[in-house]
């Protein structure tokens, strides 16, 4: 929990936020559940736990929201550090129990409602407090200033040229088709991510360019709950690719990005037809299209003859409609694929999404115990390799391969694509092109 000085309990603010939020949806929501059960076997909580009922999502809510409501805000400190071990510690928002809910009731909507009532008080996880004063000064979940960033994308050209001829990493260019938004990690600690991405569209030709600022899709503040925080993360990234007039705001193999930009991002910067004032595309679908269109081409002797798999981010598939999407891509790339049951939009999440991941050493045994079943779902499989277009996915697949010993690598698409596909003449380093013609 964050090591922000305790604060009393203003229930004031508690009231005002329940009242706030006491639309007709919500108080349907609430009064409509019949307790069937039928959202708890759609849990992986519930179900890495022995299916205990106090993990069903109908129960999460009625322990939370439904008796903040009952008692009309009059909780005290230890009701809500009650709130915050369910909310942050047995849920990741994933919406997976909307799917069986026969009224459709989103579980993950009103979780979210008690997240910014327990972020209220000053009660949330360390972990995700720390990156929203990171936002705040930054701009970024990270810390990392606009200097340090322009800095790695000149690196990353430089040494990434020497591969790819006429390889570049235009910041703030004007007009570009579309401007990439990537996840903080990536030139914090994993450069080479966007050296791949630069390797791809130089290959597909593709008009583009990284912002100097907004370039951060994530957006941990949602799920921490501090909407005018999560808002303006989202505004950064819209005001900018306004400013240079791209046509699309691409967003890297993140999943939570994809649904902050394209699905609640709008309504959280304010924008009351709930649509992004530039249109978002995924990494998925912007891959897809490039090998369906023939601007990426994969050498078929460098395919992947090891069983594969492939892990549906809950925000790339289910919550963002490109599943499709995603197989057709790796059959591109992979000559024995074997998918997970379930799949799809039924997939499990993996267990670090929903600002598990970030929540640091606190939750981890939390994340290894519910992740059984992702684990189960991967083994069963019998896959080799597991193909996961999102750094909480592959994060947390990495973690679960050493602690249920699953013996798996996992890996991106860029990495896949990068390794794999034909590099026209043209693009070949002068040395290369020497080497061919001995």
């Amino acid at each position: 929990m964050s090591e922000m000085p305790e604060k009393p309990i203003n229930t004031k603010v508690i009231r005002e936020l329940l009242d706030s939020n006491n639309g007709a949806r919500i108080r349907s929501w609430l009064s409509i559940c019949a307790h069937c059960g039928l959202c708890a076997e759609s849990c992986f909580f519930y179900l890495a736990k022995n299916k205990d009922p106090k993990l069903s999502p109908a129960y999460k809510v009625k322990a939370t929201l439904g008796e903040l409501y009952r008692r009309k805000g009059n909780v005290d400190r230890a009701f809500l550090e009650k709130c915050y071990n369910i909310i942050w510690g047995e849920c990741t928002t994933c919406k997976r129990c909307s799917l069986y809910c026969p009224f459709g009731i989103d579980i993950a909507t009103m979780i979210a409602t008690v997240r910014g009532i327990c972020h209220s008080q000053g009660i949330v996880p360390e972990g995700l407090a720390r990156t929203s004063e990171n936002y705040k000064n930054t701009g970024n979940q990270m810390g990392m200033s606009v200097e340090d960033f322009i800095d790695t994308c000149s690196w990353m050209a430089e040494e990434t040229a020497e591969e790819i001829a006429g390889l570049d990493i235009p910041v703030d260019k004007p007009g570009a088709r579309i401007m990439y938004t990537v996840n903080a990690r990536e030139p914090m600690y994993y450069p080479q991510d966007m050296a791949m991405a630069a390797k791809i569209f130089t290959v597909a030709e593709e008009s583009w360019t990284i912002p100097s600022t907004g370039w951060d899709c994530t957006n941990l503040a949602m799920f921490a709950g501090n909407r005018a925080l999560a808002g303006q993360i989202v505004k950064n990234m819209y005001e900018k690719a306004l400013e240079l007039g791209v046509q699309y705001i691409a967003i890297t193999e993140c999943g939570h990005a994809y649904r902050s930009a394209l699905f609640e991002g709008p309504y959280l910067a304010g924008y009351r037809d709930g649509k992004p004032p530039v249109p978002v595309i995924h990494s998925v679908r912007l891959f897809y299209e490039y090998l369906r269109d023939g601007r990426i081409k994969i050498d078929p002797e460098k395919m992947i003859t090891e069983p594969v798999t492939y892990q549906d981010p809950c925000n790339v598939s289910r919550n963002g409609g490109l599943w499709a999407e995603g197989r057709e891509i790796v059959k591109y790339l992979a000559k024995d694929f074997r998918d997970m049951t379930p799949k799809s939009v039924y997939n499990h999440c993996c267990g670090g999404g929903g600002g598990f991941i970030p929540m640091g050493a606190e939750f981890k045994k939390r994340r290894m115990e519910s992740g059984k079943i992702k684990a189960e779902q991967i083994r069963a499989t019998g896959a080799k390799i597991v193909i996961a277009p999102c750094h909480n996915c592959f994060d947390q697949i990495r973690d679960l391969g050493k602690e249920y010993d699953l013996g798996i690598k996992v890996v991106s698409f860029k990495e896949l694509i990068t390794e794999m596909m034909i590099i026209p003449e043209k693009f070949q380093p002068v040395e290369a092109k020497d080497e061919d013609d001995e």
